[in-house]
């Protein structure tokens, strides 16, 4: 055997190790994360005030909807804050029309921006100035939420003794691209952050998920709150880790059938979303680190679908037994999510489609000197020092 084809048996083989450890830790996320449809949605006491707080901005094709389906959730004592920030279609009018129907709404307008803040903190930090609930909801405005799904939240958090809760949402189906993209980036997000270990006392690694935080009013306003977080790209996960720091308690659960939304509708719309948090505080606002990861990541997903090339004696054996592992794997989370299982197998291609968005959304915060959101530029300068996200 040629020093290639030993060198190329390694790297097969490296492959098929990782795809084992993604395949055992698929396992203890479908083992471990709880379904939140499997707590009970009644109990004997009153209900605790929620003020559910939206930012929203241009979401006049998706917000009466989700605003309504919040409102037949069926909460016994909700205040729903949406801050309507800066939207240049009918946003503001729908949601004023939905407020003056129903005195739950509280629309909140932000007609500027000021200095040093990012759009969707500077949101939340206003509906939390109005939101009078004990617990808040911080959720995004195309998030749906299922009927009891508040209800069985708010239990699950109290009867774990939790101050922060966040929920996995069920990402709908949408062309056959992204989904096969969507199938892997649940797979990889569901590793990365240790779901199966994020209950509890063994919130080590706290996570923040947009679309449904659940946090205890106490425990917020024992941090430093969202002024804090200003600049902070991925709010979601500053939120989280701000929240640990100060001794709350965190959890996680599954929202399948409960919490629901379409994050993107296809793959372009992925591609500029990826662009607001390419260079991140998550990955040190450096391109170099992004290219990295993402090369050395896609060779790992790749590597036994390589093996099944006719180069070497053995390796097409090996690779189809890594191919096998994968496939596995990633239909095995995949299932667990409720993501199409077709697209899903659909590894390569969801691997090199993956890595060409990661290093657009990089190359072009990199030419441009900043990351680019709602026609304003902000410098990695500015970012870098306002991140307080700890990379992993």
């Amino acid at each position: 055997m040629s020093v290639w084809e030993l060198i190329l048996m390694g790297y097969v083989l490296v492959g098929c190790l990782y795809w084992l450890v993604n395949l055992l830790l698929a396992v203890r996320v479908v083992r471990r994360v709880p379904q939140l449809a499997d707590t009970p949605v009644e109990r004997a006491g009153p209900w605790p005030r929620v003020s559910q707080i939206v930012p929203a901005c241009d979401e006049a094709e998706t917000i009466e909807a989700a605003i309504r389906a919040r409102l037949r959730e069926g909460y016994p004592d909700t205040q729903l804050v949406v801050v309507e920030d800066r939207s240049t279609d009918e946003t503001a009018v729908i949601l004023d029309r939905l407020a003056s129907d129903d005195p739950r709404i509280r629309v909140v307008h932000v007609r500027d921006l000021p200095d040093a803040w990012l759009g969707k903190v500077h949101a939340l930090h206003q509906g939390v100035q109005v939101a009078d609930g004990s617990w808040f909801l911080f959720s995004d405005a195309d998030v749906h939420l299922a009927p009891t799904a508040l209800r069985r939240a708010v239990n699950h958090a109290e009867r774990h003794g939790l101050d922060h809760l966040a929920v996995l949402p069920e990402l709908w189906p949408t062309t056959f691209l992204l989904d096969a993209v969507l199938a892997t980036f649940v797979r990889i997000f569901c590793l990365i952050t240790r779901t199966w270990a994020l209950d509890g006392a063994r919130w080590r690694t706290p996570l923040g998920i947009g679309a449904f935080n659940l946090v205890r009013r106490s425990a917020f306003e024992r941090t430093a709150g969202f002024e804090w977080l200003r600049l902070e790209v991925v709010d979601d996960l500053g939120l989280a880790q701000m929240l640990h720091a100060t001794g709350a308690v965190g959890g996680i659960a599954s929202g399948r059938g409960l919490v629901g939304l379409r994050w993107y509708r296809t793959l372009g719309e992925l591609a500029r979303g990826a662009e607001k948090s390419a260079l991140s505080g998550a990955v040190g606002f450096s391109l170099g680190r992004v290219l990295c990861k993402s090369f050395v990541l896609v060779g790992l997903e790749l590597a036994p679908f390589v093996g099944l090339l006719p180069i070497g004696p053995g390796l097409p054996a090996l690779g189809l037994f890594g191919v096998a592992v994968a496939l596995l794997a990633q239909l095995t989370l995949a299932r667990w999510a409720r993501r199409p299982l077709l697209p899903a197998a659909f590894v390569p291609l969801a691997a090199v489609l993956g890595l060409v968005i990661s290093v657009r959304a990089g190359w072009l915060a990199l030419r441009r000197g900043g990351l680019m959101w709602r026609g304003k530029l902000y410098p990695l300068a500015q970012l870098g020092g306002g991140s307080r996200v700890r990379p992993p």
